[in-house]
């Protein structure tokens, strides 16, 4: 990339924030296990800025045995200790106790038949919403999409899924093309979904 690239304005200098925007932010995840991750980094966002949890993500995973849903859903009092104890992440308990219910939550779905990556993808009709905003004031914080979205999260016994972090999530994990049309990555994303 050259220094006059067009990014979304939210991009800043910062050259994880960059990559992450460069690489990662909206392009269409399908794996659920990693759908989930990105769910539960989301929820552990609550209040904060994205990009202290972007820093804090290997420790995260390293923290929560690479967010494998059968070993967090396993997690007992010694574990929800360790990671209270642990400065490398948030130390929430409430989000602690968020990642582990979701984990079961998520287990018990596969077994009901149902897997989450596809279950989710359900909800945007397979493929992913191509939005084309010219400018950060125009995107918006949730959407009618996003409150459907986190009643059914809520329903499957998810939580820290209000329709705001439900929004970002699907920013992220490109169930919504939210990048700004003039940034270099909007065309590329939405060729992506047209490959899928």
């Amino acid at each position: 990339m050259t220094e006059s690239t067009v990014r979304c304005a939210w991009s800043t200098s910062d050259p994880q924030y960059v990559a992450y925007h460069d690489t990662e932010w909206g392009v269409p995840e399908y794996d659920s296990r990693a759908l989930w991750e990105k769910l539960v980094l989301d929820g552990f966002q609550a209040g904060l800025a994205w990009i202290t949890i972007l820093r804090k993500r290997e420790a995260f995973r390293k923290a929560f045995d690479g967010f494998d849903p059968e070993k967090i859903a396993r997690y007992g009092e010694a574990d929800v200790a360790r990671l209270m104890a642990d400065p490398a992440i948030v130390r929430s308990g409430a989000k602690i106790q968020m990642a582990i219910k979701g984990a079961r939550q998520f287990i018990d779905m596969r077994e009901a038949g149902q897997e989450f990556g596809p279950w989710v993808w359900e909800m945007v009709g397979g493929r992913p919403v191509q939005n084309a905003w010219d400018a950060m004031s125009q995107v918006p914080a949730q959407t009618p999409l996003s409150v459907e979205v986190s009643k059914a999260l809520k329903g499957k016994g998810f939580s820290f899924t209000g329709p705001v972090i439900v929004y970002a999530w699907m920013q992220a994990t490109g169930l919504v093309n939210d990048h700004l049309t003039c940034c270099f990555r909007h065309a590329e994303v939405r060729g992506m979904a047209e490959r899928a």
